[in-house]
């Protein structure tokens, strides 16, 4: 399916008054969700909030993230229209990666949910504790 027939179905979806549900097994809005809460579509996402990054720049930054993994997350993220991939005709060439608007207001809200989840890490560290005892 082209990216014109996508929006197309997408324009046509909204006009029939159809909604989007990530609970509906077929909802297109089930595969970007996943693109963005896949631990290294969020961590790149949380990254390029600070800026545009080149490549290995953004994968210094994403530790732990292999090139072919930063690759297709910032596929994904691109397609789902979230990252904008600007290559400059340079010698060498050039690649560099930033945020769309929508992908500035994700970002935003991901970061949120790091912030809360770095602020609570006493409290998790507990109850796995306290998990790993009981189940082990």
């Amino acid at each position: 399916m082209t990216t014109e027939s996508t929006v197309e179905a997408a324009v046509g979806r909204e006009a029939e008054g159809l909604c989007f549900s990530v609970f509906g097994r077929a909802c297109p809005s089930r595969h970007v969700l996943k693109d963005i809460t896949h631990a290294w579509g969020s961590l790149t996402l949380a990254a390029l909030r600070d800026g545009s990054f080149r490549f290995n720049e953004l994968r210094r930054r994403v530790d732990g993230v292999s090139e072919k993994m930063l690759s297709q997350t910032l596929q994904a993220l691109e397609r789902d229209g979230l990252v904008h991939r600007e290559a400059q005709l340079t010698n060498p060439p050039r690649v560099d990666y930033r945020l769309t608007e929508l992908g500035h207001e994700v970002a935003e809200r991901l970061y949120e949910l790091i912030s809360l989840v770095e602020a609570r890490m006493p409290e998790i560290e507990v109850a796995q504790r306290g998990y790993d005892r009981t189940h082990s």
